[in-house]
């Protein structure tokens, strides 16, 4: 699928919570894209996020956002857990997909549904908005112009401490809960993006009451020598920051290193502050590459390809392992 270039590209989207909110309001600030249609499990769900973002279409099930005709790309905006079920359904029927980050529970989920979309030809990509904002553009800019020289060490982490609440998505291992799937993603998606996949990692985490890990900690170790050290907490407040050591120097992300919006960069004795204003809802970024994608008639994205998406995948996979975190399915 390809849409003219001259034509808004039609959008749906399948979830209608605080994540799906930013989003619409991202979209909202592009000319060249419509919300046409949202979907909920609920209709009373449906008809309040479409009256508040103006979506014509108001589904009260995700089946009817598929057999919507009138949307071009899906964005996937369910609970981890709904993940693959949600993307192969789209996939399906025919339609592109975005699908919020994590991906899924696990690559064997991830390898699913990226083998739907390339059996079908379809775009599938990973939201994980961080990587088109203007800091993460900036910090790849720097990186592979050398300024710091061979980078060789990655410091990040994201955490915060919620109220125990063995309902909540972030606590229930059900709906995939826990910390590394919700936040740990970000610190190992900029390792990975720095220092590629690890070929050793060492995590130690503590598993709360509902079986969840409410904080863990990983070293991930590269062929090269090269380490990412990250964290990631549901009842710990951390700094939320992030800091790339290289030969040369050094680039540092201030809080919330996931969406950032100026980095410090210091070589010996001097240091220099580096702008990147988002100026408005930073999702609407990652928007625009999918919509660059369908319009070029891509299937990927290179800025956030499907290999990736997997690589970052089975990392979470090996650090669950090692701490025992299981999902009940």
């Amino acid at each position: 699928m390809s849409p003219a270039s001259k034509d808004p590209i039609r959008w749906g989207i399948a979830g209608t919570g605080k994540i799906a909110s930013s989003f619409a309001a991202g979209l909202a600030e592009l000319e060249d894209a419509s919300l046409v249609a949202v979907a909920s499990r609920s209709v009373e769900g449906a008809e309040a996020f479409g009256a508040r973002f103006a979506a014509p279409h108001r589904h009260a099930s995700y089946e009817a956002l598929a057999e919507d005709p009138d949307v071009d790309v899906v964005y996937v905006a369910s609970p981890h857990h709904r993940h693959e079920a949600d993307a192969l359904l789209y996939l399906a029927a025919g339609k592109p997909v975005l699908c919020e980050k994590a991906f899924a529970l696990d690559a064997a989920q991830s390898e699913r549904m990226i083998g739907a979309a390339r059996d079908r030809g379809l775009f599938l990509m990973e939201a994980m908005w961080s990587r088109f904002l203007p800091s993460y553009r900036t910090l790849v800019d720097l990186v592979a112009s050398g300024r710091i020289g061979e980078p060789r060490l990655v410091e990040a982490d994201f955490g915060f401490r919620a109220p125990l609440d063995p309902s909540h998505r972030l606590f229930d291992l059900g709906l995939g809960g826990g910390a590394l799937l919700d936040l740990g993603v970000y610190p190992i998606q900029l390792s990975s993006l720095v220092l590629g996949p690890p070929d050793r990692i060492a995590a130690v985490a503590h598993l709360g009451e509902t079986g969840a890990d409410e904080q863990v900690a990983a070293v991930l170790h590269h062929p090269a020598g090269t380490i990412g050290v990250v964290k990631a907490a549901i009842r710990t407040a951390l700094t939320c920051t992030a800091r790339i050591a290289g030969t040369e120097g050094s680039i540092a992300l201030p809080a919330f290193m996931h969406a950032c919006d100026h980095l410090t960069v210091t070589v010996g004795r001097d240091s220099e502050r580096m702008d990147c204003p988002i100026g408005g809802q930073g999702l609407r970024f990652e928007a625009i590459e999918v919509q660059r994608c369908l319009r070029e008639g891509l299937t990927e994205s290179p800025v956030m390809p499907q290999a990736e998406t997997l690589s970052i995948m089975r990392t979470m996979d090996e650090i669950r392992a090692q701490i025992g975190l299981v999902y009940p399915s």
